[in-house]
């Protein structure tokens, strides 16, 4: 088997994991094709000395992370529309709209991050990978990984704080306006 035999059969092994990896860090079908294809084409002139290595994934990974944050650095603070049509259905439960909608509260949550630590917490949580990988993964020591995965899980709760905390004083407003409305016997009411 020839060098581009084998990068094909690679590639074709693979693409589909790369490119969900590609899509949670970039949250754009486009952008991660391109950062995917952007990767490989990277790896290709290279694959020769790499196939024999026992890294290759690991390599392939880092190029297509990197790319991934060149194209969200390029596009900057834009933030496209998830296509709920493509994202992975959610685990029937109990009650599949509450995992539907705690789903979706996820994405919502981790597209609000920044790159790095959003490509930290798909890496980790997605890829299943150690923080020794995960900085590998993005050119840092193991220590800014786990630094990186720590701050966005931080984020990640103090923003889910802050929505419960908002969405319980909605509520609670609604509830008051509500028996206020119909009277409320505490209140001194006589109408009944």
């Amino acid at each position: 088997m020839t060098g581009e035999d084998s990068f094909e059969s690679f590639v074709r092994a693979r693409s589909d994991r790369l490119l969900r990896l590609a899509w949670l860090i970039t949250g754009d079908w486009d952008d991660s094709r391109d950062s995917v294809q952007d990767a490989l084409e990277a790896v290709l002139p290279r694959w020769p000395g790499l196939s024999a290595t026992d890294r290759l994934d690991a390599y392939v990974r880092r190029c297509v992370v990197n790319a991934c944050l060149d194209t969200t650095r390029r596009r900057g603070r834009s933030r496209p529309v998830a296509e709920p049509a493509l994202l992975p259905s959610a685990p029937v439960g109990d009650d599949p709209a509450s995992a539907v909608a705690n789903a979706d509260e996820a994405w919502r949550l981790c597209r609000g991050l920044p790159p790095v630590q959003r490509t930290a917490v798909v890496l980790r949580f997605y890829d299943d990978l150690s923080f020794a990988d995960i900085g590998a993964a993005l050119g840092c020591p193991e220590a800014t990984a786990r630094s990186h995965v720590h701050r966005a899980i931080a984020a990640l709760r103090s923003r889910l704080d802050v929505g419960s905390t908002t969405e319980g004083r909605t509520r609670e407003g609604s509830a008051k306006e509500g028996s206020a409305k119909e009277g409320n016997p505490k209140e001194g009411n006589s109408n009944g």
